[in-house]
């Protein structure tokens, strides 16, 4: 594995994101003086948040799941999460509700889970989900160490028993049809591949191996901190403090400054500079890039996934719903057509339902709800979109429709507190309008995505959703540590 040369005693990290922060900590557990830098006023990147009217609200993901690696993020410096946050497990994790009126409890526990498939579809479907378990955990355990958790620094480093075990397993076909082996309703075959649109890819098109992210919700579980998602965020960054990083809120980043092929310092809108040896970017690529001077060279140009529109609103009545719901509109195949290929807005549209004071009642006043809905949508170079003209009317059509499926007198009892849309996420600095960065085709995907160890420099590294592992918050947490690594190397695990 490459890594950097020469000292790397001060490491200067831009981006106080999950990936900055996770890097900020492995770094400091091995020793490195670290100062953290950001443009916003708090931690957490594209882990926001919205205080509004007594509403608290987390305005980037609301999902999380595998919290054995913030456990072993927070482990860096000898920190633990059980000291720092709050978990509470979701059982359901969420629940799919579908144009014909059937809905799914989706539990993780496997006895659970199977009688509500069986309730649901049959006892033939349910030995499929049985089937579909075990093969989505072997599909994990595969995966994980060598293909997520390590660096690579060229194809040829994947090839071995491990590559031959995740080929033997269909990793490299097709999503739908592998799923379609073990589940033949397809309405099951929706609650494991529709997560294939957090890769950026429909379930027609996603390679198989990217039902990991199946087996992160619907096996592995999902959970939420007391306080939102937020909370995360503030845990990392409190005992990155504590273990000595420090930590500038507000400082916008506008220059490296470097001598030949090494960074020297980092400097701010301000005018400060910070002298490091070593540099972790977890910007977008594109940005990174600029503030380095460079160009990445490749073959295939690279392509961002979709976005979403996103309201957050604030109730001051409740609902007797799940903390996540899954709202399927008729259409499937079409749907990923419309948003992907077409660049249109989806005409049936399936929704992502949050209601997080099902779970933190504390998040909103007292009597009221906080709901976060959200509308795949195509990114700003599929579908250009005018959405300072689109935006409000769309916005009321996805309230209509949450209303009519699953919130009755959602518009006489909410009010929408923001709107988010492809032209705001680009405001914030997002590649083609999309907080999912670039899409994990077989062209961007493992050691075909942006690397996080650019060739034009020796101590800066990359880390973030546009870079490797990929998109999502396990992920963003895991390419922290993957950056530190290329920083200092692997660390020696003591016995």
């Amino acid at each position: 594995m490459r890594t950097v040369t020469g000292r790397t005693d001060r490491v200067v990290v831009v981006g106080a994101g999950l990936s900055g922060l996770a890097a900020a900590l492995h770094l400091a557990g091995r020793g490195r003086e670290v100062t953290v830098l950001d443009r916003g006023a708090v931690p957490g990147g594209r882990a926001g948040r919205l205080d509004a009217g007594g509403y608290r609200m987390d305005t980037g993901p609301t999902v999380l799941t595998m919290p054995d690696i913030i456990e072993q993020t927070l482990a860096a410096v000898g920190d633990s999460l059980s000291a720092r946050l709050d978990l509470t497990p979701l059982h359901p994790a969420y629940e799919a509700r579908f144009a014909d009126g059937a809905s799914l409890p989706v539990h993780t526990e496997a006895e659970a889970m199977t009688e509500q498939v069986r309730a649901f579809a049959g006892p033939a479907e349910a030995r499929g989900y049985t089937r579909l378990r075990a093969w989505l955990t072997e599909l994990y355990r595969v995966e994980h160490d060598r293909f997520i958790a390590a660096n690579h620094d060229s194809p040829l480093s994947l090839l071995g028993v491990d590559l031959a075990r995740l080929a033997a397993l269909g990793g490299f076909g097709r999503l739908d049809a592998r799923v379609g082996r073990f589940l033949r309703d397809e309405r099951l075959r929706r609650v494991f591949t529709f997560q294939s649109l957090y890769a950026g890819q429909s379930p027609q098109r996603a390679l198989a191996l990217y039902a990991v992210i199946a087996y992160m919700d619907t096996v592995a579980g999902v959970c939420f901190p007391r306080g939102g998602v937020r909370a995360l965020p503030d845990a990392l960054a409190a005992a990155a403090a504590d273990a000595g990083v420090k930590i500038r809120y507000d400082a916008t980043v506008d220059a490296v400054e470097r001598a030949g092929r090494r960074v020297t310092a980092v400097r701010t809108t301000d005018g400060a500079s910070y002298p490091c040896d070593a540099v972790v970017l977890t910007t977008e690529p594109h940005t990174a890039y600029r503030l380095l001077g460079a160009t990445p060279r490749r073959l295939v140009p690279l392509r961002a996934a979709p976005s979403a529109v996103v309201l957050h609103v604030g109730a001051d009545r409740t609902w007797d719903t799940a903390h996540h719901t899954i709202s399927f509109g008729h259409a499937w195949r079409a749907t990923f057509d419309e948003i992907i290929n077409r660049g249109s807005l989806m005409g049936d549209p399936s929704l992502l339902i949050t209601r997080p004071t099902a779970t933190d009642p504390a998040l909103a006043p007292a009597g009221g709800d906080v709901l976060y809905l959200l509308a795949p949508v195509p990114n700003l170079r599929a579908g250009p979109v005018d959405w300072a003209r689109r935006g409000a009317d769309y916005a009321a059509e996805v309230m209509a429709t949450a209303e009519q499926r699953l919130l009755p007198g959602l518009s006489a009892h909410a009010r929408v507190l923001r709107v988010v849309t492809p032209a705001d996420w680009a405001a914030q600095g997002h590649v083609d309008g999309t907080p999912f960065s670039y899409a994990h085709t077989l062209a961007q995907t493992g050691p075909f995505r942006p690397g996080n160890f650019p060739r034009s420099t020796d101590n800066a590294v990359l880390a973030g959703s546009g870079t490797v592992p990929g998109v999502g918050v396990p992920t963003a947490l895991v390419s922290g540590r993957l950056a530190a690594d290329r920083i200092t190397g692997i660390p020696r695990r003591i016995p």
